[in-house]
């Protein structure tokens, strides 16, 4: 039983006999003692005093006696202006040590048979660009989501839908046909993702030439004049984007790509191809993957049966042009549309026969999206109309919306070219790590391919750290520079007390030195006791990220304990120690806490160097 849950269930019964009261174990407050005063637990006795109608001090006195009386764990206990400090034993600190030190995988519950099955969806890119900054966040949000749920004794299903069709694939299609010469990925020597991620900024920078040649020269579209300037802006805007020759063979080719027209299926589908091999390098790059892949245009047909289905339910209705809309109005929303007049689909079509689709190939407990919070209201219209046509779990999902992503100069643009592209950024933060290594003579004496191989491990652990430690609804700025920095909050600095410790390790093997399967108890200091103070909360913190949802509670459990081990190490001999049980007890606690640090950054998909 967790040691907070039994010092509650212990006060609840000492209140009861003392005071005559029935208190819920759960009512009583418990909280780790303040760094200030002596204690490793606390038992806030204010609440208390109404109960035993007597002072803070008195009743602090009273349960603290009988506390000790009834919990071994316990060794000493000090009453502090109303707050019950307790003092556990170093036995039990000792068992917490030996406990962990046996459990490679400590921290973490297993997932059996009769677990709860969770899918995450993350990444959904476009095929119509490469994946961006943007796009890092939502996939080292979603890969570690998968990892913390997993850990939490879930079954995890992760997955992906790949936006590849709709009109903005349609733009990089037609801007290819137009001005591509024939060109392959092959030919340019260039990503397939990044070649038609070029040709969509291509057709947005000639779309806005066309706009700014019909505001300037149409007459028709010249002599509209509304109310105020404005107003006449904004007409005049509309006028000319109805009138656009590019947009107008844009859309005529999404319809004739739903029609099955074999000449665009053709374009699309080779272009798709060129995007799908680049997101593999970048995705691989990255360190995530995922255990089904959907493809919106293989669902979105599932999606318009079950509109037409809902229409002739009632459930939907169709306006005069022809496009098909859902009322919900009586959920306190608007009216959403979900076929255009054309007969073509949204994306909330899309989405709702991609549901479909995944709970028919999985008996999924738990639906969970990762998407940005801009789609906020997108998955509150989903969930209503999935609820409507009458599948159970649309009340039920979950939609994981987290903050956008920034850099210092602000937001970034994809039609105009102006995103941070991820395969270039991984590139810098790996020169960056090269280059401060080198600056800081961190791997002096490795080959050229091991140092290769460290600079990618420090670059992508600087990438992934800075952006998970981050609470995910909170909107950020990414700094290159910042996160990859040897000091401070950042994964090079957990990676290096890391490799600190497992070249501590090394040294004391090549002395001879074993390290014990059990500590000594009686050889236990407080500096050493407050190491295993963070080894204790770390399943504790693994369950509470898993309940919110949070890699970032992960992230900074980490750094505390990186920083608690390096002043440890700073401060206490460990190899010239000549006292052998304070050696051993030393070997064995910089083992665990090593183990708890390579299971942390686990969780966040994080890898650590053995040495630096």
């Amino acid at each position: 039983m967790n040691i907070e849950i039994k010092i509650q269930t212990a006060v609840s019964a000492i209140v009861n006999e003392l005071y005559s009261a029935q208190l819920d174990p759960k009512n009583i407050q418990v909280n780790i003692t303040r760094k200030d005063q002596k204690g490793d637990y606390t038992v806030v006795v204010f609440p208390l005093l109404k109960i035993s109608k007597k002072s803070p001090d008195q009743t602090g006195l009273e349960i603290g006696q009988q506390l000790k009386e009834k919990l071994s764990e316990i060794a000493e206990f000090e009453v502090v202006k109303g707050f019950l400090n307790l003092t556990l034993s170093k036995e039990y600190w000792a068992g917490i040590l030996n406990a962990a030190a046996a459990d490679l995988s400590y921290g973490y519950k297993k997932a059996d048979e009769n677990s709860p099955l969770v899918m995450i969806e993350y990444s959904s890119p476009n095929t119509n660009k490469p994946l961006h900054l943007g796009h890092i966040r939502n996939n080292l949000l979603g890969y570690s989501l998968s990892r913390l749920i997993a850990v939490n004794g879930n079954k995890v299903v992760k997955t992906n839908i790949v936006n590849d069709r709709g009109i903005h694939i349609c733009k990089s299609m037609l801007a290819w046909q137009k001005w591509g010469n024939g060109c392959t990925p092959e030919s340019l020597g260039q990503k397939g993702d990044h070649l038609v991620g070029d040709y969509y900024v291509k057709f947005d920078k000639e779309y806005k030439a066309e706009l700014k040649q019909i505001l300037e020269n149409d007459p028709e579209v010249k002599a509209i004049v509304c109310d105020d300037e404005e107003k006449t802006a904004e007409a005049r805007k509309a006028a000319a984007e109805a009138k656009s020759p590019l947009m107008q063979e844009a859309r005529q080719m999404l319809v004739k790509w739903e029609a099955g027209d074999p000449e665009v299926r053709g374009l699309w589908e080779k272009m798709n191809s060129w995007v799908y091999a680049g997101f593999d390098e970048t995705y691989k790059l990255l360190g995530v993957d995922f255990d089904k892949i959907y493809y919106e245009s293989n669902t979105y047909k599932e999606g318009k049966e079950l509109v037409l289905k809902g229409l002739d339910e009632g459930k939907f209705y169709r306006e005069s042009d022809g496009s098909v809309w859902a009322d919900l109005t009586n959920e306190g929303l608007d009216k959403k549309i979900l076929l255009r007049k054309d007969g073509t689909s949204v994306y909330m079509t899309q989405d709702i026969g991609t549901a479909k689709l995944r709970f028919r190939d999985f008996p999924i407990d738990k639906m969970i999206y990762v998407v940005g919070n801009e789609q906020n209201y997108h998955f509150q219209v989903l969930s209503i109309l999935l609820d409507r046509i009458g599948f159970k779990w649309g009340k039920e999902l979950v939609h994981y919306s987290y903050g956008m992503v920034e850099l210092p100069e602000g937001k970034m643009k994809s039609r105009e070219g102006t995103v941070v592209d991820a395969d270039d950024l991984v590139g810098d933060m790996i020169s960056t790590a090269r280059e401060m290594s080198k600056e800081l003579g961190k791997l002096d004496g490795y080959t050229e391919a091991e140092a290769e191989e460290v600079y990618k491990i420090l670059a992508l652990g600087a990438l992934k750290y800075f952006i998970l430690k981050v609470d995910p609804k909170k909107t950020m700025t990414f700094n290159p520079k910042e996160s990859i920095d040897f000091n401070g909050n950042t994964g090079p600095f957990v990676q290096y007390a890391y490799a600190r410790i497992r070249s501590v390790l090394r040294k004391a093997e090549a002395q001879g030195y074993s390290i014990p399967l059990k500590a000594n108890a009686a050889e236990l200091e407080d500096k050493e006791i407050q190491l295993l103070r963070h080894i204790e909360q770390f399943p504790e913190t693994v369950a509470e990220a898993g309940q919110v949802y949070s890699p970032a509670l992960i992230a900074n459990f980490a750094y505390d304990i990186a920083k608690e081990y390096n002043q440890f190490y700073h401060d206490f001999s460990i190899l010239k120690e000549e006292n052998v049980e304070k050696r051993s007890n030393r070997l064995l606690i910089s083992q665990t806490v090593a183990q708890v640090i390579k299971n942390a950054m686990w969780i966040l998909g994080i890898d650590v160097p053995e040495r630096m």
